[in-house]
């Protein structure tokens, strides 16, 4: 069993991050805020997949006006997403915004930063400090260590920085699209602060790329202890992402919504389309929220036998294949009838 690392608790609105808190997952609309409908819409359909938390990117005033709305309509925590400005961040804590995420160091003056903590204070706001491997200080840039170790070092000022204005319902992200950069980065900060920390790799790419590098760079955190709350950033559509985030978390027993899909690969005895057959249960089972193991398998050699500890399964035969459950075959049926009665059998006896 995984041992977490100690971490102080916050609270984004009615999710707690940190302390024994589940992991939380969470995803940022590609929206324009301004956009209400638009935004929702998206907000709605990441909620569905089991998203707990979404950011929202605030780039002008408008944007800012926007949250009071979204916020009325909202089913979810909303975080803010803030550059530069700080008027846009006091003007979402006015409008009800649930958390942000900013630079304290790039935000402008130290009393524009006082200004937005004393407001984040008064109105109960974490602040998560984004640090992104690519847009550090130039000061910063210019040291000669690796990056990792600049990016605590930025984490560090802008720590200092809240904890200078008596603030400490802090989050902390240092991200790169760097696996091993972002790993070792985490690593190092996790053993200087006690804060929740926001794991990611950013600009991870599409689906497919993106998927691997965030799994192998959250996956060795997450396996660590290290970790509170979780982004799997895809070009894709956000909806994406809250799904592989729950996969990863499930892979390692974190977390246990939905389907634990397990499949073998196609070999020399298999005599069924499995590849057809696996990709079919899969679609069909997505919005199947109750946290069972299905199996689809090859043939009898990897069908209930390895697969045993499945809640239901399919192995194949030869145009043929059998319905196991807990191990124990009960139904045997021809290739083409296989997928209706497995469905079935997994809605009836799970409404």
């Amino acid at each position: 069993m995984i041992q977490r690392r100690k971490s102080k608790q916050i609270e984004i609105g009615n999710i707690k991050i940190g302390g024994d808190a589940s992991i939380s997952v969470q995803s940022m609309t590609n929206t324009d805020t301004r956009d209400v409908k638009s935004t929702l819409k998206q907000i709605n359909n990441m909620a569905e997949q089991g998203c707990e938390l979404v950011r929202l990117a605030i780039l002008n005033p408008d944007a800012a006006e926007a949250i009071k709305e979204i916020k009325k309509q909202s089913p979810l925590p909303l975080i803010a997403d803030i550059h530069f400005d700080y008027r846009l961040a006091i003007r979402c804590i006015e409008n009800g915004i649930d958390a942000l995420r900013i630079n304290p160091g790039n935000i402008g003056k130290e009393e524009h930063t006082k200004k937005v903590v004393a407001l984040a204070k008064t109105n109960n706001i974490p602040i998560r400090i984004g640090i992104n491997g690519g847009s550090l200080e130039k000061e910063l840039e210019a040291l000669d260590i690796p990056l990792a170790e600049k990016m605590v070092k930025s984490a560090m000022r802008h720590v200092q920085i809240l904890e200078d204005n008596n603030f400490d319902k802090i989050k902390i992200s240092l991200k790169s699209s760097d696996v091993l950069t972002t790993i070792e980065a985490y690593r190092l900060i996790a053993q200087k602060v006690d804060y929740p920390l926001h794991l990611g790799v950013t600009e991870a790419g599409t689906y497919t790329g993106g998927i691997v590098k965030s799994a192998v760079g959250l996956g060795a955190l997450l396996a660590e202890g290290i970790g509170d709350t979780i982004r799997v950033s895809l070009t894709d559509n956000p909806v994406e992402e809250v799904k592989a985030g729950y996969m990863i978390l499930k892979s390692l027993g974190l977390r246990q919504r939905g389907i634990n899909f397990v499949s073998c690969p196609t070999c020399g005895r298999t005599q069924i389309d499995l590849i057809g057959l696996a990709k079919t249960v899969e679609k069909r089972l997505e919005d199947f929220n109750k946290p069972l193991t299905i199996a689809v398998m090859g043939c009898a050699v990897n069908g209930p036998g390895e697969a045993k500890h499945a809640d239901y399964g399919i192995a194949g035969g030869i145009k043929e294949g059998y319905i196991f459950k807990k191990g124990e075959i009960i139904k045997r049926l021809p290739e083409e009838k296989l997928v209706d009665e497995f469905i079935n059998l997994i809605h009836m006896e799970n409404v």
